[in-house]
């Protein structure tokens, strides 16, 4: 008995080829217009590089470059709309 395999069938027992290492998502990452902020977004593509377990040091860079720049916004001087009062 002679069956014709399909050209690109793989035997049951061949297992499809895995990425030889990590693959980038392709995400676009939009700029906020805020430096600080923009900066710590930028930081993500560093992710598109490593393993899975070397994501953990960068989301947590950027979630503190985050958090230090909603608090900057905090800390401008001048005088806060509520205290304007008369």
């Amino acid at each position: 008995m002679n069956e014709e395999v399909p050209a690109g069938a793989q035997e049951p027992d061949e297992a499809p080829a895995a990425p030889a290492g990590p693959v980038a998502l392709g995400l676009v990452r939009t700029p906020t217009g805020h430096a600080g902020a923009d900066a710590a977004l930028e930081r993500l593509a560093d992710v598109d590089h490593l393993p899975a377990d070397g994501h953990v040091e960068v989301y947590e860079d950027v979630h503190r470059g985050l958090r230090s720049a909603l608090t900057a916004l905090d800390a401008t001087e001048g005088p806060r709309p509520h205290e304007n009062r008369s």
